[in-house]
C-alpha cells in the first residue's frame, strides 16, 4: 500500500512539474519538464542517501567505535524485522537524527553527537526506533523524491518570470500562466510536501513506540530535542533547508504552530499522542517488544560521550 501511495504522489508531483513547463513553454516546455522530472527521479532514487550523508559530513560507525549506539540500532532493527542499516554519527551539537535510503535493504540512520550526549539510553532508543519506523514505512524514499520535485517546481517558477509570458515561448495563457507558474504551482508543491511530512511523523512516532516498547521514552526525547533546537543552531541544516523534513524535529526554527506550512506537527501534539498510546498499552497490559539482549534502565549518558567504554581512551568520530 505504501508503494501505491508513493507512486500516486510521484505521479501528482510529476504532473504538476509538467504543468509548470506547459505554462512556461507550451507543449515543448511540458515535454522538457517531463524529461527533467524523470532524470531527477532516477538520480534521486540511486544517490539521495549518499548526497544527504555527505552534506552533513556523517561518519559511519560500528560496534567497535560506538558500541552502545550501534547495539541499540541493531536490537531495534531486529525487533522491527528489518535488515541492519548502516549507522552514522554527525558531529553537530544540536540533538537530532534522521534516516535515509531508497529501501530497507539500503537504509542508513544518523544521530548527532548532541543527541547521543544529551539523551538517556532509553530516549536514544526511542529516537532511533522512530527513524527505523520511517525506514520500514519507506518514508525516506517518498520524502526525498518529493523534496526533489518540489524544489525543481520552485526553480521552474523562478524561470517563468524571465522566460514566460510571451508568444515566442508558446505560453498558452500569457501573463496569467506566468503568475500561476510563479506562485500557485510552487505553493501547491510545498503544501503537498509539508502535509505528507506531518502525517508521516505521527505514523513513525506510533510505530517507533511499538518497536522500542516505550512510548514515554520517545515522548521525553521529543521534548528534550525540541527544547535544544531553540537554543543550539544547526548550521548545515540552515544552509540546506530542503532537508529539514528528514529530521525527527525541525532543525531550523522549531515551529510550534501545527499548521499546513510546518514540516513537522507541533511537538506538544506528538507527545500527547504518545502519552495516550502509553495509557492504552498500560490498560491492556501489553508487554513491550524486547530484543534478545535486555535494554538497561534509563540513565544519563556520561559526559565523555557514547561508545567510549567508560574509562577507555576516547574513540569514535566525535573524539
Amino acid at each position: 500500500m505504501n508503494l501505491v501511495r508513493t507512486a500516486m504522489l510521484l505521479a501528482f508531483m510529476t504532473a504538476l512539474f509538467m504543468a509548470v513547463g506547459f505554462l512556461i513553454g507550451g507543449k515543448g516546455g511540458m515535454m522538457i519538464a517531463l524529461l527533467i522530472a524523470a532524470g531527477m527521479n532516477f538520480f534521486s532514487y540511486w544517490n539521495s542517501d549518499r548526497m544527504v550523508l555527505r552534506m552533513y559530513r556523517a561518519q559511519e560507525v560500528d560496534e567497535r567505535t560506538a558500541p552502545e549506539y550501534y547495539r541499540i540500532v541493531r536490537d531495534l532493527a531486529k525487533n522491527a524485522g528489518l535488515p541492519m542499516p548502516k549507522v552514522y554519527v554527525i558531529d553537530n551539537p544540536q540533538p537530532n537524527a534522521f534516516a535515509t535510503g531508497r529501501n530497507p535493504e539500503n537504509a542508513a540512520v544518523a544521530a548527532s553527537t548532541g543527541l547521543l550526549n544529551a539523551l538517556s539510553y532509553d530516549e536514544v532508543a526511542g529516537v532511533m526506533a522512530h527513524e527505523l519506523a520511517h525506514v520500514q514505512n519507506r518514508d525516506t524514499l517518498t520524502m526525498t523524491l518529493t523534496a526533489t520535485l518540489a524544489g525543481a517546481i520552485s526553480m521552474l517558477g523562478n524561470f517563468a518570470f524571465f522566460f514566460g509570458g510571451n508568444r515566442e515561448n508558446n505560453n498558452p495563457l500569457g501573463f496569467i500562466g506566468v503568475l500561476v507558474a510563479m506562485i500557485v504551482a510552487p505553493l501547491a508543491a510545498m503544501i503537498v510536501q509539508m502535509a505528507i511530512s506531518r502525517t508521516r511523523e505521527y505514523s513513525a512516532d506510533r510505530r517507533g513506540a511499538e518497536i522500542c516498547g516505550k512510548p514515554l521514552s520517545l515522548a521525553s526525547a521529543l521534548a528534550k530535542i525540541s527544547n535544544f533546537v531553540h537554543q543550539v543552531p544547526n548550521d548545515e541544516a540552515e544552509r540546506n533547508p530542503a532537508t529539514a523534513h528528514m529530521f525527527i524535529i525541525n532543525p531550523l526554527s522549531g515551529e510550534r504552530m501545527d499548521n499546513l506550512f510546518s514540516t513537522h506537527p507541533a511537538t506538544e501534539n506528538r507527545i500527547a499522542a504518545l502519552q495516550r498510546m502509553a495509557q492504552e498499552m498500560s490498560a491492556v497490559s501489553t508487554p513491550p517488544v524486547r530484543a534478545d539482549t535486555p535494554v538497561r534502565k534509563s540513565r544519563s549518558v556520561p559526559p565523555t560521550g557514547w561508545g567510549r567504554g567508560g574509562s577507555e581512551p576516547p574513540k569514535g568520530p566525535w573524539s
